[in-house]
């Protein structure tokens, strides 16, 4: 691995999160340089790399409605496909498709069928496009089988607002939704939220607060607005997580059941590094699969660093079987500690 050259492509916020600087030092100590790619700047003198780490989220979101994030995220992409060996966790496409609930509950409600022996599944949902008359979306909840009371998301899976999201008890209540959104079926469970944090080959489960139980069925209780950050915080100390003291406390998940989740969603999503929310049904105990995430923080999880690295230095040693390395003297000149995307 020694004159190895792995870019990070992160906001400013991701890299503090992941302490991006301790993660160098700890790949120096390994022969691996970490370069901190500005994507303001062009990207060939800032190369080469033989792997780039990624998270271009914000990017990929602004460059909808934003001619320099159109700007910023083309250069990107053309870096990428004029150095085909250099490897990049993970593809575009994979996380893209991640931004959109839509997109990302479709994989999910697939699960039931493919893990059926494990005894996964993911709740029944609807799509809302767009605004429409009240009775129109009452029949559609109907016709798809979801039953109250019912969480709404946003569409985008990303940026502040996606963590914005609402309990609502009544088919009288969705006037209270704000297309596109996504509603699910809400599934009770204890109160418990297992994250399970996926990097490369391996996986770890981390255990968050959640919402407390509710009764199932329609009732007249006012729609709840709740942030998904606020409420599941590894210090998280909410009303809407108090559970009631006669609740008995649920298995952990099957580890060999979440092991064949995240080989599924690996294939699936033919991706990396991302995160899988998921909770046990206080009823059935049936594994549900609620949530995927892109590059997730990875608190909580001790081993990150000596994880990302070995899949990082797996990824190049298939690599180099396929396409040995040029023997060319690596660039060292940048490092951590310079500019950083504006993302």
């Amino acid at each position: 691995m020694s004159g190895r050259r792995v870019g990070f492509c992160l906001s400013d916020k991701k890299r503090r999160r992941m302490n991006l600087g301790a993660f160098a030092d700890f790949c120096a100590a390994h022969g691996v340089e970490v370069v901190e790619i500005d994507l303001t700047q062009p990207l060939v003198p800032q190369g080469p790399f033989d792997v780039i780490v990624h998270k271009l989220s914000d990017v990929i979101v602004e460059a909808e409605h934003d001619s320099q994030s159109q700007q910023l995220l083309s250069n990107f992409q053309s870096y990428v496909s004029t150095h085909p060996n250099t490897v990049l966790l993970d593809p575009l496409p994979a996380m893209t498709r991640l931004l959109d609930r839509f997109a990302s509950y479709r994989i999910m409600s697939k699960l039931h069928n493919s893990l059926r022996d494990w005894r996964i599944c993911s709740p029944p949902y609807l799509e809302i496009h767009s605004a429409s008359d009240l009775s129109s979306i009452q029949q559609a909840v109907m016709a798809q089988g979801l039953s109250f009371p019912l969480i709404c998301k946003t569409r985008v899976a990303h940026g502040s607002l996606s963590h914005e999201m609402s309990l609502i008890f009544s088919a009288g209540s969705l006037t209270d939704i704000h297309p596109p959104c996504v509603l699910q079926s809400f599934v009770n469970h204890g109160a418990v939220l297992h994250k399970v944090f996926v990097v490369g080959d391996k996986h770890f489960c981390v255990e968050r607060p959640s919402l407390k139980n509710f009764p199932s069925g329609p009732c007249d209780r006012k729609t709840i607005f709740f942030n998904s950050h606020q409420v599941s915080k590894p210090e998280s100390s909410s009303d809407l997580t108090a559970l009631d003291e006669q609740m008995p406390c649920l298995p952990p998940p099957s580890s060999q059941a979440v092991a064949a989740l995240v080989r599924e969603l690996r294939v699936q999503l033919g991706m990396a590094l991302f995160g899988v929310d998921v909770i046990l049904n206080i009823h059935t105990h049936t594994l549900t699969v609620i949530d995927i995430n892109i590059f997730p923080g990875y608190e909580g999880v001790p081993q990150f660093f000596s994880s990302l690295l070995s899949h990082i230095e797996s990824v190049l040693d298939k690599q180099t079987s396929v396409c040995p390395r040029a023997t060319s003297t690596p660039k060292t000149t940048l490092t951590t500690g310079g500019p950083s995307a504006a993302l």
